[in-house]
């Protein structure tokens, strides 16, 4: 049963749209706090939010890097959303779902996207 807990855990995190498309767009490649502000419109204590959720379940891990953080997919032991993200749109359509493009300058000294 514990197995069952854990798995219902984490399909309750997907249940949500916003942090389903940031594991959809974390498939391709790690993104910055900044980043997900601007793709999604949300502040960024409401990204950082959602990011705390899938990080305490172990399906994201940060790195820190000066003042940025920048998160990346960690579900090589967790086939389940593996196979819930097989399923889900490229980062590309993603992106269009949002109507946002993909940032051109990730994070760091000099970006036009964060601020330091």
């Amino acid at each position: 049963m514990d197995q069952l807990g854990y798995v219902a855990d984490h399909l309750k995190l997907l249940g949500d749209k916003t942090r389903l498309a940031m594991l959809s767009l974390l498939k391709e490649r790690e993104w910055c706090v900044c980043e997900f502000v601007d793709i999604f419109d949300i502040s960024q204590p409401g990204i950082s939010q959602h990011l705390r959720k899938l990080k305490s379940q172990g399906i994201v891990k940060e790195e820190r890097r000066s003042q940025w953080v920048y998160y990346s997919l960690n579900v090589n032991d967790k086939p389940h959303i593996q196979a819930v993200l097989e399923c889900m749109p490229d980062s590309k359509h993603i992106l269009k779902w949002l109507n946002k493009e993909e940032p051109v300058v990730s994070c760091g000294p000099g970006s036009p996207i964060c601020s330091s």
